[in-house]
């Protein structure tokens, strides 16, 4: 049998992602609007009415193709985090930052560091350029910052580094993050992948975007997925000094972020009650799973994004048995066995509602094991 591509890319396992609600009714015969989904880390809150309303405007020119290089978009993003237009690379989700890093600084046999446990898309865009993965264990389930530095060799290009993280919920305080940016060589490049960092506390929020200003060498990576309620469109962004964005943005596919999209990103940045809200339910949602866990003794991990990792079970199939249960009873959470996390499930944090439908469905499978 031939076979076609390199090896590096025959041996990529494709991202998963979390299961649609037509499909778990379709395979288990239930009724789509009985259905709790908890497993993607979406917007309890739904669309906002601002974006809504900014697509509906937009729909008289989608026959014409979208604005190439975001003017508009970029101007907002620039105006609302006080950054240069042309330090701006407008991606299709901030995953197609985290890709388009790995396809512009990285050569086969090169290396990418990332800590254990952190995002499936870390290793995927690695994987995708033939580049030598270095895995750093990590420290009660989060980034080992000095053993990533230490990891850091010659053949190094690119580092990872998530905060919050996903889908452990690990924080790293910002000193702790500045220290490492300052202390990787400026031929390495560090994306920050913030994709959450809007549920941050007040406590814990830092400005990583003036540390762009003082680091060639830095990516900023966010998303309009999250906290903007925007998944469904793909719409992120990076900010890094032009000589990072100019080799992004030579890579970067033509009308990658769509016209429907750049109009609901642009309502959805200037929409503060919106976002607000957005991290108020969170919060509120995070003690009532937390409380309960606590309630039902079930272990899980501090989180500072809008989702929680738990403990399943004690066996290494908890975690796929407990998924099923939940998946009978219409409640879709995400297994992530495949980070090596057998025995765990994340539960994103939806409405008061979804989280108690989740919490009784839960107590009810683990009361018959």
């Amino acid at each position: 049998m031939m076979n076609f591509g390199p090896d590096y890319v025959r041996a990529i396992a494709p991202y998963q992602g979390g299961k649609p609600i037509s499909e778990v009714a379709r395979e288990f015969g239930l009724d789509e609007s009985s259905i709790v989904k908890l497993a993607s880390n979406e917007n309890p809150l739904g669309l906002p009415e601002s974006a809504r309303l900014a697509m509906i405007a937009a729909l008289a020119e989608l026959a014409r193709y979208p604005d190439s290089n975001g003017f508009d978009l970029k101007g907002a993003i620039s105006k609302k985090f006080s950054v240069p237009p042309d330090w701006i690379t407008l991606g299709n989700g901030s995953n197609d930052i985290l890709e388009l890093a790995a396809r512009a600084l990285v050569a086969p046999g090169q290396a990418v560091v990332y800590s254990e446990f952190s995002f499936a898309v870390y290793p995927l865009a690695t994987q995708a350029v033939g580049a030598k993965a270095i895995v750093v264990p990590a420290v009660n389930f989060g980034h080992d910052l000095d053993a990533m530095r230490a990891a850091v060799t010659n053949e190094t290009r690119l580092v990872f580094v998530a905060n919050p993280n996903n889908p452990t919920g690990t924080f790293i305080p910002a000193e702790k993050i500045h220290s490492f940016i300052q202390s990787v060589p400026p031929s390495v490049v560090v994306v920050l992948d913030e994709a959450y960092t809007e549920y941050l506390s007040d406590a814990q929020r830092y400005d990583s975007l003036q540390w762009v200003a003082q680091y060639p060498n830095l990516i900023v990576s966010r998303s309009f997925s999250k906290a903007y309620g925007l998944a469904g469109l793909r719409v992120g962004f990076g900010i890094a000094q032009p000589a990072l964005t100019d080799l992004l943005n030579r890579l970067r596919q033509p009308f990658n972020v769509n016209s429907l999209a750049q109009a609901a990103a642009i309502a959805a940045l200037n929409d503060a009650a919106y976002l607000k809200k957005s991290a108020e339910v969170n919060a509120q949602g995070y003690q009532q799973l937390t409380s309960a866990f606590d309630q039902m003794k079930i272990e899980y991990l501090p989180s500072s994004g809008n989702f929680v990792l738990f403990r399943a079970g004690q066996d290494d199939a908890a975690g796929a048995r407990v998924n099923l249960a939940l998946l009978k009873k219409g409640i879709i959470v995400r297994p992530v066995g495949n980070y090596g996390l057998p025995q765990w499930l994340r539960v994103s944090i939806g409405l008061p509602e979804e989280n108690a439908a989740f919490l009784t469905a839960l107590k009810s499978i683990l009361a018959q094991a």
